[in-house]
């Protein structure tokens, strides 16, 4: 005879077994794998800010060509001996770079251009180690959440691509009559660098918060302010490649009063180069001012998208538009006394990384119009990511 059951009995519970693990228990697990995935990315996206900054310091150290091949697997190891600096040596020597502006230079000069060169190689081959340790750890463990096997993989193919590109650039120096890289080949480096860090922050911003979150967040999501954010992001991306145009001929170091540009609002000979297509990529003058009209465009766009999502309903989405305004006003400060100081190594290292900030901050508000987050009646109910 069966007895009665009470209301108040633990359901969970039948026939004397424990009910089977609630499905929360598998997201538990899942959400594991994407935190640390997220921390891996967030690794990853740090050592690349590194990269850049260091490419910064070759560049303005001019030690981009002191390494005369490309050698992937045996260039990790330095001269070793007095006749390998000295076989590195005449290799330099052989290029325009040496026999037009370096002529005379000592050994130990060449080798501190050389240690920049050979550091910001290794480097590169640093973050290719620690992505491919990273994945393959995360796959072997099968903790790679459902669809970003790919995203993941395109990562580590992208950064292969930057190591081609990097030679695709520093190759064009070591000929002809070029003093430097070609400045067009420049701008691809640094614009492929600000795609990967680009995709690493979106990728980790969305693995801050679970799948179902993510699905959930799209039915709110602010359409029309997501794709001003897309095309602010665009300017960006432009303002960012005419910054390494400016940077590849040392442009910042020429027409050093704001804000006007050789004492006019137009730059003196902004077309004398032949064929006209040059001046667009090679002239300082020209380089420079698109790089200023460019700058003042993205910011009257920022303040125009700003404005608009400040009639959004989300606390959060608001704030990361706020502080893509606030970033992109004292970015605009320091390119301005980068300016007026003739573009000296620590400031303009100071105003390349803070396009960084920039970049990632227009993409965290891009984001969050995309994803709102889940927010209470008194305000947002989860941390602000």
């Amino acid at each position: 005879m069966s007895t009665k059951r009470s209301i108040f009995e633990d359901v969970g519970r039948e026939n004397g077994r424990a009910a089977p693990a609630p499905v929360g228990a598998i997201a538990a697990k899942s959400r594991g794998a994407r935190r640390g995935i997220r921390i891996w990315l967030w690794v990853l996206f740090a050592m690349v800010v590194v990269m850049i900054a260091v490419g910064g310091l070759t560049r303005l150290t001019d030690s981009g060509l002191s390494i005369t091949e490309w050698k992937p697997v045996t260039g990790v190891l330095p001269p070793l001996s007095v006749a390998d600096w000295q076989t590195a040596f005449d290799k330099y020597r052989e290029i325009p770079e040496y026999q037009l502006q370096n002529k005379g230079m000592s050994l130990s000069q060449f080798q501190f251009i050389y240690w920049w060169e050979w550091g910001h190689r290794q480097l590169g081959r640093v973050i290719g180690l620690v992505w491919a340790i990273g994945f393959a750890g995360f796959a072997l463990a099968r903790r790679i959440p459902a669809g970003w096997t790919g995203r993941l993989l395109l990562l580590g193919g992208l950064g292969g691509l930057q190591g081609a590109i990097g030679w695709w650039m520093v190759s064009s120096g070591l000929e002809g009559e070029r003093l430097d890289v070609a400045s067009y080949r420049l701008a691809t480096h640094l614009g492929l660098a600000f795609v990967i860090l680009g995709l690493i922050a979106w990728y980790a911003l969305s693995l801050s918060r679970p799948e179902a979150g993510l699905m959930q967040a799209r039915r709110w999501r602010e359409h029309r302010l997501r794709q001003l954010g897309i095309g602010l992001a665009a300017l960006t991306f432009v303002q960012i490649l005419l910054g390494a145009l400016v940077a590849g001929i040392d442009a910042g170091r020429n027409y050093v009063d704001w804000p006007l540009m050789g004492g006019g609002f137009w730059p003196p000979f902004p077309f004398e180069m032949t064929p006209l297509w040059r001046n667009f990529f090679e002239n300082d003058a020209l380089v420079q001012f698109m790089h200023r009209m460019s700058g003042y465009l993205l910011l009257i766009a920022g303040v125009g998208i700003w404005w608009r999502a400040r009639r959004s309903a989300n606390a959060a989405t608001r704030g990361a538009f706020a502080a893509m305004l606030a970033m992109m006003l004292l970015q605009m400060v320091i390119g301005i006394a980068t300016v007026l100081h003739g573009a000296p190594w620590h400031i303009a290292i100071l105003h390349q990384l803070g396009a960084v900030v920039l970049w990632v901050l227009v993409l965290r508000a891009v984001h969050r119009a995309s994803y709102p987050l889940a927010q209470s009646v008194r305000g947002t109910a989860g941390a602000v990511r």
